[in-house]
C-alpha cells in the first residue's frame, strides 16, 4: 500500500492556505498531516487528530502567542519532520513546507501558494507591516540567511503546482521552476442564490496589512456605506480605530454566518493583490459580485462586467469610485454562479489525479477511487 503525507507550513491561523491543505488531505483519505505548529482552532475539520503529528516547534514556550516571533526556526522545524516511510509526499507552502526532507525514491509536488513574500516582496512587506527601526534594522541580516534556505529548499520538490499563473511565474522567477496551474477549490455547496439582499458592502479576509482593508473601510467612511468586515489578525486594532459609524468589525464568525452575510451582501470589497484570492469565487457562488484592485489572482477569478469590475489604484478615491460606478450596474447572480463552479473542490480533485497520474504514481484506496470517479 502506498505510504502518503500531507505537509502545510503551520496551522496558525484562517485562511485559504489551511483551507486548500484541508483539500490536499481530503484527496488521500490514509493519508497522514504534518505541520510545524498546529493550534487546534485552526486546524480544518477535517482532518482527524489522531493523523495530525507537529514538530518540536509544537512545545515551544507560548507558541499560540509568539509563533511569528518564531520565524526564524521554522527551517530546523520543518526539517525535522520524519517523512522516511512515505512514498508520495504532498506539501502546501507559502513559506517552509516545500522544505520537508523525503526519501530519494518518493515523489515530492509542492501545492504553492507563493514564494514567501516577507523574503521575495521584502520592501513591500516591512512598508505595510509598520515595523519598529530597531526591527527593519535586524530583519535584514535574518532575512539574508532564510533566503539562501529557501533558495535551497525550492530543490526539493519533484513537482510544483502553482494556485495561480501569476504564482507560477514567481516560481519561475525566484526558483527557477516550472509549475502546472492547479487553481485552489471552493466549496460551491455552501452557498445558494439568495433573492434577499441587505444594504452593506462585505470585506471577507485575514485582517493583515497586504490585503489593503483600510482602502475599504475608508472608501466606506467617506461614502456613509454600511461595511461588514469578517476576519481578525494583526491589523485588527488599527482598522477598528479607523472605522466609523457605518462599518463593523466581525472579528471571526461561523461558517454559518460567514455564508449569510455572503448571500445577503452587496458585493465583496477586494482591494488587496492577492496570490489567488478564494473569496470572490465564494461570493459569486453565492451570486453577489466582487469589486477588486486590477492584480493579482484577481485578474484570473473575476470576469470583469460579469462577475464583478475593477478599480486601477490602491488609494481611496479609486475604490470609492468604484463602488459609485457598481451602484449603476446590474448583475446576473445565476452567470456568477456558473463562474464560481468552474472552480469547485471537484476540480481540484480531478486535475490533481491527472497531474499524480501523469507523474505514473498510482495511489490506490476504495476512498480515493470514489473521490476519483466522481471529481
Amino acid at each position: 500500500m502506498v505510504r502518503v503525507a500531507v505537509v502545510h507550513d503551520y496551522f496558525t491561523q484562517h485562511g485559504g492556505a489551511e483551507n486548500v491543505a484541508g483539500e490536499l488531505y481530503n484527496l488521500v483519505p490514509q493519508a497522514d498531516m504534518f505541520a510545524t505548529v498546529a493550534l487546534d482552532e485552526y486546524v480544518p475539520a477535517c482532518i482527524p487528530r489522531g493523523r495530525l503529528q507537529t514538530s518540536w516547534m509544537q512545545n515551544l514556550p507560548r507558541i499560540a502567542e509568539f509563533y511569528r516571533l518564531y520565524f526564524p526556526l521554522y527551517p530546523l522545524g520543518v526539517q525535522s519532520l520524519d517523512l522516511s516511510k512515505y512514498d508520495l509526499v504532498i506539501s502546501s507552502s507559502s513559506g517552509y513546507g516545500k522544505g520537508v526532507r523525503t526519501r530519494s525514491d518518493a515523489l515530492h509536488v509542492c501545492y504553492c501558494h507563493t514564494p514567501m513574500r516577507w523574503i521575495w516582496r521584502y520592501h513591500d512587506y516591512v512598508h505595510r507591516e509598520n515595523l519598529a527601526a530597531s526591527k527593519k534594522l535586524l530583519l535584514p541580516v535574518v532575512l539574508k540567511g532564510l533566503k539562501a534556505w529557501d533558495i535551497d529548499a525550492a530543490r526539493q520538490p519533484d513537482q510544483y503546482v502553482a494556485n495561480s499563473r501569476v504564482v507560477a511565474q514567481r516560481i519561475r522567477d525566484c526558483y527557477g521552476r516550472e509549475a502546472v496551474v492547479i487553481p485552489p477549490p471552493i466549496d460551491a455547496s455552501r452557498f445558494v442564490l439568495q433573492p434577499h439582499q441587505e444594504d452593506y458592502y462585505l470585506v471577507l479576509a485575514r485582517l493583515v496589512s497586504y490585503k489593503r482593508i483600510d482602502l475599504a473601510i475608508s472608501a466606506c467612511n467617506i461614502l456613509g456605506k454600511r461595511l461588514v468586515v469578517i476576519g481578525g489578525g494583526p491589523e485588527s486594532s488599527r482598522l477598528r480605530a479607523l472605522a466609523g459609524p457605518t462599518v463593523a468589525i466581525l472579528g471571526y464568525v461561523s461558517d454559518v454566518e460567514a455564508t449569510r452575510y455572503a448571500s445577503e451582501c452587496r458585493a465583496l470589497l477586494f482591494p488587496g493583490e492577492e496570490d489567488f484570492g478564494m473569496a470572490p469565487l465564494e461570493l459569486a457562488a453565492a451570486g453577489r459580485p466582487t469589486i477588486a484592485y486590477r492584480a493579482g489572482g484577481a485578474l484570473e477569478t473575476i470576469v470583469e462586467g460579469t462577475t464583478g469590475l475593477f478599480f486601477d489604484k490602491q488609494d481611496v478615491s479609486s475604490v470609492a469610485e468604484a463602488i459609485l460606478r457598481f451602484e449603476k450596474m446590474d448583475w446576473d447572480p445565476q452567470a456568477l454562479r456558473t463562474h464560481a463552479l468552474r472552480f469547485d473542490v471537484s476540480q481540484l480533485r480531478r486535475k490533481f489525479y491527472e497531474l499524480l497520474d501523469g507523474l505514473g504514481f498510482s495511489v490506490g484506496g476504495e476512498a480515493l477511487e470514489n473521490a476519483r470517479r466522481t471529481a
